[in-house]
């Protein structure tokens, strides 16, 4: 049996109110970590991991919840299951990004997610030269482009007319915001791949981002890459979890209602 601390914020919530506060709370020290929210509460928490080799499981009290595994209303279920090491374990790829100008490499992102470069406001069009191994694919004109890992297929890749990956896909996912071109399709290429991201025309509010939660501003000339980071997630499951379950639910997937004959 394993013993479970909250952090203060956290043991607000009612039903887990009887756990004992950790005032300073050691990563290295704990065994697994449980994040009550949605997938910006699961992106915080892989962020805050920062490599560890911790698993961590979703208790969904956020919104769409695609990377939370457990409804609230299984919190207790999940918590003895944590107890009794009764669940199973699968890893999810991350992406590494940086930026490299004048010749200078900066330190890289980790993104669960995506890694979506784009602008604010503005309505002006940018051109991005991506290369895959030193192997030139094309130049984007476009609004901005999405790096996506098979987890963040269902997120800002989705939403820009990329495919659904299974998560334990290895692959990375390349979509454009808005191109200008109807001959510009998203691209599914190896997750060993090493993605280059020239910025050939920019503008001045023009951004990398990292899970929608680090933010890097670019200029022209600047280069973007994107690898498969080192370090993997790893999510926590349940027994009887299944992501097409999670799809059918979340998407609002269901068959024909017309019968046949």
């Amino acid at each position: 049996m394993r013993s479970a601390w909250a952090d203060e914020e956290t043991r607000k919530f009612s039903k887990i109110s009887n756990l004992p506060i950790a005032s300073s709370l050691d990563l290295d020290a704990v065994d697994a970590i449980v994040a009550l929210g949605g997938d910006g509460t699961m992106l915080r928490s892989a962020r805050e991991l920062d490599g560890r080799d911790k698993p961590l499981i979703g208790i969904n009290i956020g919104g769409l919840g695609f990377m939370t595994s457990v409804s609230e209303q299984d919190l207790e279920k999940a918590m003895e299951c944590l107890a009794n090491d009764n669940f199973e374990v699968r890893e999810r790829s991350v992406a590494e990004c940086s930026v490299t100008r004048n010749g200078e490499k900066g330190a890289p992102f980790r993104a669960l997610n995506d890694a979506v470069i784009t602008g604010g406001s503005s309505t002006r069009v940018i051109t991005l030269d991506v290369a895959i191994d030193n192997d030139k694919v094309t130049s984007y004109v476009c609004d901005g482009l999405i790096v996506s890992t098979p987890t963040g297929s269902t997120g800002h890749s989705l939403s820009a007319g990329g495919p659904i990956v299974i998560p334990e896909s290895g692959v990375f996912v390349i979509s454009l915001i808005c191109p200008h071109a109807l001959s510009s399709r998203p691209l599914v290429i190896p997750e060993s791949s090493r993605i280059i991201i020239h910025i050939s025309d920019s503008r001045d509010d023009l951004k990398l981002v990292a899970d929608g939660q680090i933010s890097f501003p670019l200029r022209q000339d600047d280069n973007v890459e994107v690898v498969k980071s080192k370090k993997s997630i790893k999510f926590i499951h349940l027994p009887g979890h299944s992501h097409f379950s999670v799809l059918r639910h979340k998407l609002n997937w269901s068959g024909s209602s017309v019968k046949q004959p």
